[in-house]
């Protein structure tokens, strides 16, 4: 009997970065500490997110990602990743996985960090934003 041949890909992480007005930005959790210490600098912690302010930083950044084993996915059309919520909604398990969010009056607006991040929020409730997507 002949061994089987076939052959194994490695199975790449995906970021999804996106371009948020003059920043990029992605929300990921590292489970190596290392790969977050290279990328401390430029990690918000107030919004919980990594920033790169310029195209080289962002570039910098993918590269060392990408030889960790990353697969970067550089988003600049946001429709489809805005879903919203009403304002009176239970937010916090679409507010965890969203990587930019604002309030109006009568909603809540979220960035969401991946496409199944969006399908997660969808089934909690949100629907797809159909306006002028504020971010």
């Amino acid at each position: 009997m002949k061994p089987s041949t076939f052959d194994l890909t490695e199975r790449r992480m995906r970021i999804t970065a996106f371009r948020i007005g003059r920043i990029w930005a992605f929300k990921h959790f590292f489970a190596e500490k290392e790969t977050f210490k290279e990328l401390a600098d430029h990690y918000s912690r107030d919004r919980y997110r990594f920033e790169f302010l310029t195209e080289h930083e962002r570039d910098e950044a993918f590269e060392k990602l990408k030889s960790r084993g990353f697969e970067i996915h550089v988003v600049e059309d946001l429709a489809g990743y805005v879903v919203s919520l009403d304002k009176r909604s239970k937010y916090a398990p679409v507010l965890k996985n969203s990587v930019e969010y604002l309030e109006t009056k009568e909603e809540r607006v979220f960035l969401m960090k991946d496409p199944v991040s969006v399908e997660e929020a969808l089934e909690f409730g949100a629907e797809i934003y159909d306006g002028i997507i504020p971010f």
